[in-house]
């Protein structure tokens, strides 16, 4: 893949991020999950062609974005390894997730995954999280990992090369009946 190619994943996968950010209001502190299929960025069935530079260039625009903020970056890995996620170990305590004893690598986690785990300053692997907002690059199937209201946001960047993408931001649950109120 070009120069040029990367560079144009990378300024979309940062609108779509921008976006993301503008509407689910993350503070820092909170968890933003991102599923993506390089081979679906490529142009090619997921799962079937993992590119380490697609994997790497998107890794690298969402950090650039989200580590001045204070958000925490939550990879999912494939299916081979049972969806788990690399975080920073800092956000595995904070939040009290357990520890799983994997890396990622390209044939297994995924080339996103692998980026993560090269690009985080002390990675950790995890089973399961709550993020407060995600991206599904290329139909990974991030819902899992979404705390329980999930509302999916639109942005006017809907695909990443070849890749279908889609963006949720979470809400706590309303709770009550006709007299309650709620905050916006």
């Amino acid at each position: 893949m070009s120069v040029e190619d990367l560079q144009f994943i990378q300024n979309q996968t940062k609108e779509i991020l921008r976006q993301l950010l503008e509407a689910a209001k993350l503070q820092k502190g909170n968890i933003l999950v991102v599923g993506c299929s390089s081979s679906e960025i490529a142009g090619f069935r997921i799962g079937s062609r993992s590119g380490e530079e697609i994997g790497k260039a998107v890794f690298d625009a969402l950090q650039e974005e989200l580590k001045p903020r204070g958000i925490y970056l939550a990879a999912q890995c494939c299916e081979h390894l049972n969806r788990a996620l690399i975080l920073e170990a800092e956000a595995a305590r904070r939040y009290a997730y357990e520890p799983v004893n994997v890396m990622p690598q390209i044939k297994a986690g995924g080339s996103f995954a692998t980026a993560a785990y090269a690009g985080f300053e002390d990675p950790a692997a995890v089973e399961t999280i709550r993020a407060h907002a995600g991206i599904d690059i290329g139909d990974t199937l991030i819902g899992m990992h979404l705390k329980p209201v999930a509302v999916p946001v639109r942005t006017t960047v809907s695909s990443i090369g070849g890749a279908h993408v889609v963006c949720a931001r979470t809400r706590p649950k309303y709770i009550g009946g006709i007299r309650a109120r709620y905050q916006e």
